[in-house]
């Protein structure tokens, strides 16, 4: 590793070609959908660390200050059975941190989780794309989440791109004809193009009338065109009792809010009329 190399690597195993799943916090991530869907992954597959792209060169620590934990230190106690625990002050860098696990005897995958960074996005990009270069990375999936005019009850709206543009049909996945600014994802996406990865980004859309955070419903959503897109074989059950749940506390929190259910009516009645007028 050379001084200036922003990746650390923990370790360096021999992967198979794997993929690379992405998400980012912040404004890439309504209700946390998409890092909600990767830590599912991290879970099924049994991830450990693998790398890390230092924070230094890519945040503003005035705009995102690192969190400061107090850890609980294990030791053994010789004093009174009530002396105080010894504790360990932790500074957290909101590092991009990837992990990898085994989706079967053939196949790696790769979840790579951060923050949206602040600066140098160009720099950032060369990081993420000599990562995939060291690892031999085959396809990338991003993964995003963004707040909408769409109804809570119904199936969640996923949009997105792709390098193989028939790929999203196959996925039941609108390509989306976005135009405007972008986050760290469309300029990930543009870049890893550019450099010959097949790349695949999937976007929920969440309504903007509900402040609830973590989505399930959202996750639930990506995860499911996330399986689909690398055959995944991880138990969806988790998120499904969570998305079940959580729609079930939104149904009460509009029906106790007279003016949220008629915005809601009125956004139901606005989709029918786009709906019969396309046909």
């Amino acid at each position: 590793m050379v001084v200036d190399d922003p990746i650390r690597m923990h370790v360096e195993p021999r992967l198979r070609e794997p993929a690379l799943l992405l998400a980012f916090a912040g404004w890439n991530d309504a209700g946390d959908a998409a890092t909600t869907t990767l830590r599912h992954v991290d879970t099924g597959i049994q991830s450990v660390p693998l790398a890390e792209i230092d924070a230094d060169e890519f945040f503003d620590f005035t705009v995102r200050r690192p969190d400061v934990l107090q850890r609980p230190v294990a030791k053994l106690q010789r004093g009174a059975p009530d002396a105080p625990i010894p504790r360990e002050r932790v500074v957290v860098w909101p590092h991009t941190e990837f992990r990898y696990g085994s989706l079967d005897e053939t196949r790696e995958l790769i979840t790579g989780i951060g923050a949206e960074p602040h600066l140098r996005w160009r720099s950032y990009c060369d990081a993420v794309v000599e990562l995939c270069r060291r690892l031999r990375v085959a396809r990338v999936v991003l993964l995003g989440a963004y707040q909408a005019d769409v109804v809570y009850s119904q199936p969640v709206p996923v949009t997105g791109f792709a390098t193989e543009e028939s790929e999203l049909s196959v996925l039941e996945v609108e390509s989306s004809d976005y135009q405007g600014p972008t986050g760290i994802i469309g300029v990930l996406g543009a870049r890893l193009e550019e450099e010959g990865i097949p790349v695949v980004s999937l976007w929920a859309g969440l309504p903007h009338y509900i402040n609830a955070t973590p989505n399930p419903r959202g996750a639930l959503a990506l995860f499911q065109r996330l399986a689909r897109c690398l055959a995944l074989d991880i138990d969806p059950e988790p998120l499904v009792a969570r998305a079940a749940e959580f729609e079930e506390q939104i149904a009460k929190l509009v029906a106790s809010d007279p003016e949220l259910a008629d915005y809601v009516r009125e956004l139901k009645a606005a989709k029918r009329e786009r709906f019969y007028s396309s046909m």
